[in-house]
C-alpha cells in the first residue's frame, strides 16, 4: 500500500523561486497515494501556473478567496475540513510575516488561520531575509503556536548568493510529510545506533573493510527518528548523506566505533547495533607504505572487540538489538547469537543479498520466535523493524 494512501494534503504554494520544486513535490504525494489540493497565492501564480499543479494533482487549484466552487461560498474554511495536513512549500518572509500576525487577506493565510489540522511550512527566502530580526521573531511565534517548520537549508540561492535559506529538496519535504504520519513509537526515547562498515588500516594507503553500505543502518536512523526517537547515529566510512535531525558521529576502525559507542551508550535507552563491524584487524598497522615485492605477504590478524557483546553485558544495558548478516543456516545461526549475547531482538538475513544492495529481507528473532518481513526496500524494513522494537520495548518495561 502506497506511504501515504487516502491521506488528505493541502498543498499551499507562495510566491518565491522555489515554487517550481512544489510541482515535484505535488508529484510525489500523489504518486504515493495522497488526494492534494493546491491552494496557490497571486504571487505564486507568476511563478507556476495553476495548470501545471492541475494536471499533476487532478484538482482544480484554488487562487481565490472569493472561489465559488464551495457549497456554502467558504473554500477557505471547508478546505481545511476536509484536510489531514497543510503543507506551505515555499513559505516566503511575507506570508511568514502574515502567518504569525495573524493576518487572512488572502486564500492561502485564511485557509492557514481557519485550519483545523496540523501546519508545516518549507520557508524560502534569501539569506539576509532569513536572518533578519524580524523573520527570527516571526518563526519563532509560529514555532510557539504549534507550526513545525521544515528547513531552510543552507547553500547556493537564486539570487546568486550563498547561505541559509533555500527551501528543502522535494524529496527530504516529502520524506517529512509521510513522517508526520507515523505514530511517536519512540516518542524522546534516545536510541544509540551503528551503521556502515568498519575499516582497518594495514598502512597509509591500504586497509581490511567490507561490503556494508551502511543503508540499512541509516535507514533504521531514519525510521527511529520518524517514530520521534532522539537518535545518535555512530557511521563508519560511507557515501551516503545521514537523515538531518540525527547527532552524527563518523569513525573509521572498530576501535573508534567502540569508543564512540562507550562514550554514549550510558544516555541510550535502546541500542541498534546494525554496523557491518570488522571481525579482524591487522596485528600491525604499518606507518609507511608498504612497498610491493616478489615475495608472499602473510598478514597477522587479531580479533576486535564485540561492541554488541560489551553493551549487552554492562550493569544496567539498554534494549539491545543486534544484526546478523549470514551466508546460510539463517535461523539456527542467528538465534545461537542472539542467545550468545542475550538480545532480546535480532534481526538477521542473507548476506549475499543484503550488502550494497536497496531492497532485503528480514527475519526478526526473539523470545517468541521467528518473524519474517517480505523483501522490500530496506527503508519500509526499518520503518517495520522499529515497530516490532517499540513493541518489543514496552513489553519489557
Amino acid at each position: 500500500m502506497p506511504e501515504l494512501h487516502n491521506k488528505r494534503i493541502l498543498l499551499g504554494v507562495t510566491g518565491g523561486i522555489a515554487a517550481y520544486k512544489a510541482a515535484e513535490l505535488t508529484r510525489r504525494l500523489v504518486k504515493a497515494g495522497a488526494r492534494v489540493q493546491v491552494a496557490m497565492t497571486a504571487a505564486a501564480t507568476h511563478f507556476v501556473t495553476a495548470k501545471t499543479f492541475q494536471a499533476l494533482s487532478g484538482l482544480p487549484v484554488i487562487t481565490d478567496l472569493w472561489d465559488d466552487t464551495s457549497s456554502n461560498g467558504m473554500a477557505h474554511i471547508q478546505l481545511t475540513r476536509d484536510s489531514d495536513l497543510v503543507v506551505v512549500a515555499p513559505a516566503t518572509a511575507d506570508f511568514i510575516a502574515r502567518l504569525a500576525h495573524g493576518l487572512a487577506g488572502d486564500v492561502l493565510s485564511a485557509l492557514c488561520l481557519a485550519r483545523t489540522c496540523p501546519l508545516m511550512l518549507a520557508p524560502a527566502m534569501n539569506r539576509q531575509m532569513w536572518a533578519h530580526p524580524a523573520t527570527r521573531r516571526n518563526v519563532r511565534q509560529l514555532a510557539e503556536d504549534g507550526v513545525m517548520l521544515l528547513g531552510p537549508a543552507a547553500g547556493e540561492q537564486a539570487c546568486g548568493e550563498v547561505g541559509e535559506g533555500r527551501m528543502l529538496e522535494p524529496a527530504d519535504l516529502y520524506d517529512a510529510i509521510v513522517a508526520r504520519f507515523i505514530p511517536p513509537l519512540l516518542a524522546n526515547k534516545r536510541v544509540l545506533i551503528t551503521a556502515g562498515p568498519t575499516l582497518e588500516k594495514l598502512d597509509p594507503v591500504r586497509a581490511l573493510t567490507n561490503l556494508s553500505s551502511g543503508k540499512m543502518g541509516y535507514a533504521v536512523a531514519r525510521a527511529a527518528l520518524e517514530s520521534g526517537a532522539r537518535v545518535t547515529l555512530i557511521s563508519g566510512p560511507t557515501c551516503l548523506t545521514p537523515p538531518p535531525a540525527a547527532h552524527v558521529i563518523h569513525v573509521e576502525s572498530a576501535a573508534e566505533m567502540l569508543q564512540a559507542v562507550s562514550q554514549h551508550v550510558a544516555d541510550a535507552d535502546i541500542f541498534i547495533s546494525v554496523a557491518a563491524v570488522a571481525d579482524y584487524r591487522p596485528q600491525q598497522s604499518h606507518v609507511n607504505k608498504l612497498k610491493k615485492t616478489d615475495a608472499t605477504l602473510t598478514l597477522t590478524l587479531v580479533p576486535n572487540d564485540d561492541i554488541l557483546g560489551q553493551v549487552a553485558q554492562l550493569p544496567n544495558p539498554p534494549f539491545c538489538v543486534g544484526f546478523a548478516a549470514e551466508t546460510e543456516q539463517l535461523l539456527e545461526h542467528g538465534e545461537a547469537k542472539r542467545q550468545r549475547k542475550h538480545l532480546p531482538l535480532l534481526a538477521v538475513n542473507r548476506a549475499q543479498d543484503a550488502l550494497g544492495s536497496d531492497d532485503n529481507e528480514l527475519i526478526l528473532l526473539d523470545d517468541r520466535g521467528a518473524h519474517h518481513l517480505v523483501k522490500a526496500d530496506k527503508l519500509t524494513l526499518a520503518r517495520q523493524l522499529i515497530a516490532h522494537l517499540a513493541d518489543l520495548y514496552t513489553r519489557s518495561r
